[in-house]
């Protein structure tokens, strides 16, 4: 399956688009609603918003048939060019043991005509999908106005505190005079001062001049200081040197996990941006051809084992970063994952 772009925007991506918690046929209904009043904001042709309407009903309604504690995310995506309509759906059910069969037309776990993952494949732009029996699945479908842009090197998701409309997590990616450049950043507490203090974030790092993650962090500390502050880390992915240059201040967990197995965490100095900080220092580590960074809130706990995904870390970075906030997510704060693997 081939892959999309996601571009973290202040407006779009930042909000962590609309969460639905589905077990119900009426909530599915609710996100393929919510998928078609965005696809018409956005300006998608009848067309694709037709298919868009497919791939949200079918993706909720295998959620209600097969999922235990299935959620499904709409949100907006972009490029230079055009915006789309992304649809992530994450599950605990009982997984899927060979994914070419279970995409094809006419199986079925469910007594219906088993038509929902190849309807999806074949009405989305572009989709991604991963499953491990017994843990369950994450499903990732783009649908894009016209033809679909190359894919993206570098994704994430947040999610809100359970009760909170907003979250305080947010995340941006930049390709900024050729450096190819991560945020991840937790504004302090929850609520809506957490999340403008996560937007300014955003703001200077898309704003910010092509510099070492060190000097971004610099420039992110003194620009934040009108904020309630944040942790937040920056991480730059160089494909020639075969590095990952990271800085950061505060409780955000960065980790290189390279394609063999190995598995080696980058250092985050104590710190909030805009408030206190000792010092900002920045560290090299290793990057191998193939190999995935992994960025998180503290909102998200740094037990997980790609071990126990076999095949997770070949898969696109928004499949990657789903699977983790829905297995290493915890409920009682905002949440945030960033993924990102150079082409």
């Amino acid at each position: 399956m081939s892959g999309g772009t996601v571009v973290s925007l202040p407006e779009g991506l930042l909000n962590g688009g609309a969460w639905f918690r589905v077990e119900a046929t009426a909530t599915a209904s609710a996100a393929r609603r919510s998928a078609e009043r965005l696809a018409a904001e956005l300006g998608l042709p009848d067309r694709r918003t037709a298919d868009l309407a497919i791939v949200t009903a079918e993706a909720a309604g295998n959620l209600v048939k097969h999922a235990d504690e299935g959620q499904l995310l709409v949100r907006a995506v972009r490029n230079a060019e055009q915006a789309g309509v992304e649809i992530i759906a994450l599950d605990r059910g009982p997984g899927m043991a060979d994914l070419a069969v279970s995409v094809g037309d006419g199986h079925s776990t469910a007594g219906t005509l088993g038509i929902g993952l190849g309807a999806i494949v074949r009405q989305a732009s572009w989709c991604d999908l991963h499953s491990v029996p017994g843990k369950g699945t994450v499903l990732a479908a783009q649908v894009w106005p016209s033809e679909p842009p190359p894919p993206g090197w570098a994704s994430g998701l947040t999610r809100p505190l359970t009760g909170e409309p907003v979250s305080g997590d947010a995340f941006a990616i930049r390709d900024a005079g050729g450096r190819r450049q991560l945020l991840m950043c937790d504004g302090l507490g929850h609520g809506g001062l957490a999340a403008a203090a996560a937007h300014e974030a955003v703001r200077v790092f898309g704003e910010a001049p092509p510099s070492d993650p060190a000097a971004v962090v610099e420039l992110l500390h003194r620009r934040l200081s009108h904020t309630r502050g944040a942790a937040l880390a920056v991480a730059e992915l160089d494909e020639d040197a075969g590095l990952v240059r990271y800085a950061g201040l505060g409780n955000i967990t960065g980790t290189v996990f390279g394609p063999t197995g190995s598995r080696r965490g980058m250092v985050s100095l104590p710190g909030i941006a805009g408030h206190q900080r000792r010092q900002v220092r920045q560290f090299d580590y290793p990057l191998e051809p193939a190999a995935v960074v992994v960025m998180h809130s503290d909102g998200v706990v740094d037990r997980w084992n790609p071990a126990d995904y076999p095949g997770l870390l070949t898969h696109s970075p928004t499949v990657i970063a789903a699977t983790v906030l829905r297995d290493a997510g915890v409920r009682r704060d905002d949440a945030g994952v960033l993924a990102a693997r150079l082409p």
